[in-house]
């Protein structure tokens, strides 16, 4: 019933799995119908073969804001990450009505936003800003109040990171002229720091503990001040390996709980492994096996310091092999074990 690219298990497993992904709304009557006729079930496939074949991923969090909160200054009601395969509907169905949006009819938002596109392409229009497109490597910059609306194309789709927030701090900002609704798309290019800034928000909204709020206001204006920064340093920065080397950065910090097969990186970068790692270490001071090393050595670092969880779900999360493997890694890399580490 499904193509070769997809898992093959029993009949009533595959109907419980479509049945999962059609949760939303007016694809659910129809997963429950198909599971009682075999005809509706090949139509349904052609669905649930773009969803589950195109690997779409998304992780966010909407935030309560107490009045306590308010008084610091600026506050963060939404983070996020979404993968928009291509050929998929968009947004995903999993937002609240305050932020979902069609569009075709666009939206006005209560707070300012910061969207980073990552991957794809897309359009943006707003009221200040006429229909441009956006490429990877773009920022585009939300105002409270303003109509505004946004996509990926279907045929190529997008990587979508994003943080909400408000307050006088953010005001002050813009009423200074650091950013404007003139100016709404900004070109940042790759940006390792720029994702693991979004991861780390990401995280500590997850995580909800106390104070989680004006650690989320300090992430909100790092991510504003560094794209301010990439903004104004962009065009002095025209070395197209150093765009290279910040996009192997972001899939090593997007995939940091896998194993990556570094030449698989330099092949999709389009260059031979052996000049990506020359390059790579020219840049970073690190050849890229042992850059992404670090970034593992430092997620589990602050997942032993800042959650209790069990060293051996530490070690599966971030993707060791054994627990007694990344025993040996973590201590040959900082000299003490996770636990005396932890202690």
């Amino acid at each position: 019933m499904f193509t070769s690219e997809m898992p093959m298990t029993s009949p009533g497993s595959i109907v419980k799995r479509s049945v999962i992904f059609c949760k939303d709304k007016k694809f659910l009557f129809f997963c429950m119908y198909s599971k009682r006729r075999s005809r509706g079930l090949k139509i349904m496939s052609k669905y649930i073969e773009t969803l589950i074949s195109n690997n779409s991923r998304t992780d966010f969090r909407y935030l309560l804001v107490n009045e306590r909160d308010k008084k610091f200054g600026l506050t963060v009601d939404s983070v996020g990450f979404q993968t928009i395969p291509l050929n998929t509907f968009y947004p995903p169905m999993k937002h609240p009505k305050s932020h979902f949006f069609r569009p075709d009819k666009g939206r006005i938002l209560s707070s300012y936003h910061i969207v980073y596109i990552s991957k794809g392409k897309g359009v943006f229009s707003s009221e200040s800003t006429s229909k441009t497109d956006i490429t990877k490597g773009q920022v585009i910059l939300l105002f409270p109040g303003q109509w505004h609306t946004y996509n990926p194309l279907k045929e190529s789709g997008w990587d979508e990171y994003y943080i909400g927030f408000k307050g006088e701090i953010i005001n002050d900002i813009v009423a200074h002229g650091f950013i404007s609704p003139e100016n709404q798309v900004l070109d940042v290019g790759a940006s390792g720091d720029l994702v693991n800034l979004y991861s780390t928000a990401i995280r500590i909204a997850k995580e909800d503990k106390g104070g989680s709020q004006q650690y989320l206001a300090g992430i909100a204006l790092n991510i504003l001040g560094t794209v301010l920064s990439l903004t104004q340093n962009k065009k002095f920065d025209s070395q197209d390996s150093s765009q290279k080397i910040e996009l192997a950065k972001i899939l090593m910090i997007e995939h940091i709980n896998d194993n990556i097969n570094m030449k698989r990186v330099a092949e999709s970068l389009g260059i031979s492994y052996t000049v990506f790692r020359k390059e790579f270490k020219e840049f970073t001071g690190y050849a890229p096996l042992q850059f992404f090393h670090e970034l593992k050595v430092e997620r589990a670092k602050k997942l032993l310091t800042e959650t209790s969880k069990p060293l051996k779900e530490i070690a599966h999360e971030l993707g060791f092999g054994t627990y007694d493997y990344f025993l040996s890694f973590f201590e040959k890399r900082t000299g003490q074990s996770p636990s005396n580490y932890r202690k």
